[in-house]
């Protein structure tokens, strides 16, 4: 069944747009598709640190790839190592501490290497949440898209829903797709990249937040944390965002209100938030841009998303 959508176009606060500078030079040598830019603009009266990393999805020169731990954690810096000195490591799926298990979905070269948690288990009975979670994607011809997905094990691709996040519910913990028992319009995702989390922040250049569906920070729409965040433009632009937070007086983080509306900002027509909090960390060219927010210690993930040479 569809669940309703959390429509927040007119936002209750009013932001004003950040002044971002280049921050490129800070970087090392970096390819001319690939633009860094800093602020330490005060983000609704609060202290605020954030960058943002613009790529140039038509350069053939660049590849847009992911790469998981294989059942590990690692540290950003140690993919940076293992992956061969990429342009740019940032985190992406949220994941269990307890199996180091991606609880989104990452696809390279086409093929799945990790798949949605299927369900949620309801606080209020035995039954169980069937949500579709965000995730981003590039296909073959270097396209994003921000779509609500299904995985299935047994499925090449993933079911993907473009226009509405799907709620259904149900006994079993682990449902296949004809569980979620919904009409709305799908199709299989043909992603060559693609990585999941969620919620979803905008969809055709309106904020449009999906957290109750997604079943991911449902009531938290206010919270402050440090971010990170991807999306596209109209121009084909990648945009990943990174926002510092968990520092008093420094950095406080973002809602996804606040973290949606800079997106908007920046020109993105659809976006997504990653996983956040501790998790949050972009290097490029193996430097890091925000500090992590756990004593600046980088916190191991089972999955992250890179931006590399085109090997031949």
């Amino acid at each position: 069944m569809a669940g309703c959508i959390l429509f927040l176009t007119n936002a209750p606060f009013c932001l004003a747009q950040l002044k971002w500078t280049r921050a490129d030079s800070a970087f090392g040598n970096l390819p001319p598709s690939i633009k860094v830019f800093k602020t330490t603009d005060s983000l609704n009266g609060k202290p605020f640190i954030a960058y943002y990393l613009e790529a140039r999805l038509k350069d053939r020169k660049l590849e847009f790839t992911t790469q998981t731990g294989g059942g590990s954690r690692y540290t950003p810096s140690e993919y940076y190592k293992f992956e061969d000195s990429p342009y740019v490591v940032v985190n992406g799926t949220f994941f269990s501490f307890e199996t180091n298990q991606n609880l989104n979905l990452v696809m390279r070269n086409g093929e799945l290497l990790a798949y949605n948690s299927p369900s949620v288990k309801s606080k209020l009975s035995d039954s169980f949440y069937y949500p579709t979670r965000g995730a981003i994607g590039i296909n073959s011809n270097r396209r994003a898209d921000v779509a609500w997905t299904f995985t299935d094990s047994t499925e090449q691709y993933p079911y993907a829903f473009q226009y509405n996040p799907v709620i259904a519910k149900g006994r079993k913990s682990n449902p296949r797709f004809r569980d979620l028992n919904t009409l709305e319009y799908w199709k299989w995702w043909k992603m060559e990249t693609a990585i999941g989390g969620g919620p979803v922040l905008l969809k055709d250049g309106e904020v449009y937040i999906t957290n109750k569906e997604e079943q991911m920070f449902v009531n938290g729409e206010k919270d402050k944390h440090p971010r990170t965040a991807m999306g596209y433009t109209k121009r084909k632009k990648l945009i990943i965002l990174v926002i510092a937070g968990r520092f008093p007086g420094i950095a406080e983080g973002a809602t996804l209100e606040e973290e949606a509306v800079i997106l908007k900002d920046l020109g993105c027509v659809e976006a997504l938030n990653l996983d956040g909090g501790g998790s949050s960390c972009m290097l490029v060219n193996g430097k890091e841009t925000i500090k992590p927010s756990t004593n600046g210690i980088q916190r191991p993930v089972p999955a992250v998303f890179l931006i590399q040479r085109k090997k031949r």
